[in-house]
């Protein structure tokens, strides 16, 4: 085959014949290959043609692990998800005093959407897009921030300094609020850093301990 997929499909011939990679790998360079495809181009104006080159394979290799682009998009979504998860989770040391806490959750966050934007402006201006589908991935989303929030909240530091779990309505309304923040900034062509003081320093009046000065939740 020659022309723009030429050395994707002779790429991904070989490899296939071979079998030096497993199907989790063509998975893993497939997602890599549409994260790509969305930093030359969006989200709307990549094609599966794009995904594979990007990922140096071929199309009969996309259709064994993705039904559609789409398919492939919300994988990749979920995946990177996960990562900003566990990006959050390590970047937090529970011996720390709870306000430093709260703060390096808030700038670890902040920081994992500020290094890749295309990324970041993809999740707001195209998952909405996608019906059903979109419901369901930002629910998940949701649900997965939310328990993120309930593991932190346990530490024995934020225990002994009278910070207690949110509710599940107080976390709705943070998330919301710093989400609505990061996507009004980034569409208007704003430095997302310049967020982090007011971010953390609204999370930490929404968390701090209850008591005298404190706010029960």
């Amino acid at each position: 085959m020659t022309g723009r997929d030429g050395l994707a499909t002779v790429t991904s011939t070989r490899d296939e014949m071979t079998g030096l990679e497993s199907p989790g790998e063509f998975r893993g360079r497939l997602l890599e290959g549409m994260a790509a495809a969305i930093r030359e181009g969006g989200y709307r104006d990549s094609t599966v043609a794009d995904i594979v080159r990007h990922a140096r394979t071929s199309r009969r290799t996309f259709y064994e692990h993705f039904a559609s682009k789409q398919a492939c998009y919300i994988a990749l979504l979920q995946d990177c998800n996960g990562a900003m998860i566990r990006h959050i989770a390590e970047a937090v040391d529970p011996r720390a005093p709870w306000d430093v806490q709260i703060q390096q959750a808030v700038q670890a966050w902040i920081a994992a959407a500020e290094s890749d934007l295309p990324i970041t402006l993809s999740w707001i201006r195209d998952l909405p897009s996608l019906g059903s589908d979109a419901r369901h991935l930002q629910r998940e989303l949701l649900e997965s921030f939310i328990t993120l929030i309930a593991n932190l909240s346990t530490t024995p530091e934020l225990r002994a300094a009278g910070v207690t779990p949110p509710s599940r309505q107080l976390t709705i309304l943070m998330l919301g609020g710093l989400r609505e923040l990061m996507a009004t900034t980034v569409e208007d062509g704003g430095d997302i850093g310049d967020i982090v003081e007011v971010a953390v320093r609204a999370t930490q009046a929404m968390l701090r301990p209850s008591g005298p000065g404190g706010a029960p939740r």
